[in-house]
């Protein structure tokens, strides 16, 4: 009687594979979760699946990528996040930091992995560089943070300029931090800063006109995703004005493509 008993659960087990994998999707999907556009991000789109591919994932192949933008409006976000993982995903791939944040607020179970200019412990995304916890993680190259060093730069190659101004859109998650760095950085170096808050078209051109107003000698371009969005109107409005300007990467004052 045991040893049929022991057959029997033997054959069950056999079989739990193959029910496994009838309950597994046919192709796991990735859901790759964006605060900007599709347009001018196509080059990080485009370095993803690239990346995907040296690992031996093929978009259409071996893994499905849904891809959802919110064309900078940020409360859009929550609800992006919502239907990917109301659709399965597998992982979550988002970038940046307020697409990050959506994401973790609504699952603590589907892995997160982001890309951020921020610091993550910071702001609350993981609890620490070496050991984040939980079902979050990702790579941080803290750019946002080097407002102040952009700043420096900016005052070498401009020395004769009094004031300078950032564009920083306030509706950001790391706004506060980055305008309160580089207030104490110009303090440091003696100078002034006009701090221009805009997140719509209208209000670049409304801050680009008080930058007229008020002699600005530089400016400094905050690293947000509805800047890259607007890069090409910035670009000509920093062109027409001939004012040194600083980016936080080489992709912001190239030509959407």
């Amino acid at each position: 009687m045991r040893r049929r008993k022991f057959i029997a659960l033997l054959g069950g087990a056999a079989a739990w594979p193959v029910a496994a994998r009838a309950q597994q999707p046919a192709m796991p999907m990735v859901g790759f979760l964006n605060q900007g556009s599709a347009k001018p991000s196509a080059y990080l789109a485009a370095a993803f699946r690239n990346g995907l591919k040296e690992v031996g994932y093929v978009e259409g192949h071996n893994v499905a990528i849904e891809y959802r933008w919110a064309e900078s409006q940020y409360n859009q976000l929550p609800e992006l996040a919502a239907d990917l993982i109301g659709r399965k995903a597998s992982v979550l791939a988002v970038a940046f930091l307020p697409a990050a944040l959506a994401a973790k607020a609504l699952t603590s179970t589907i892995p997160i992995c982001f890309v951020t200019g921020a610091d993550p412990v910071n702001q609350g995304l993981v609890t620490s560089l070496n050991r984040p916890g939980g079902n979050v993680t990702g790579v941080a190259f803290f750019s946002a943070l080097l407002g102040a060093k952009r700043l420096g730069l900016l005052h070498e190659l401009v020395p004769a300029a009094g004031t300078f101004a950032l564009l920083v859109n306030s509706t950001n998650a790391n706004a506060e931090s980055l305008t309160r760095d580089l207030q104490a950085a110009a303090h440091t170096l003696g100078k002034q800063i006009l701090v221009l808050p805009a997140s719509t078209e209208r209000e670049i051109d409304g801050q680009f006109a008080t930058l007229d107003q008020q002699r600005v000698g530089a400016l400094i371009v905050a690293p947000v995703a509805f800047f890259d969005s607007q890069r090409d109107h910035i670009v000509e409005l920093v062109a027409r004005r001939a004012i040194p300007a600083i980016y936080e990467r080489r992709e912001a004052a190239e030509p959407v493509v």
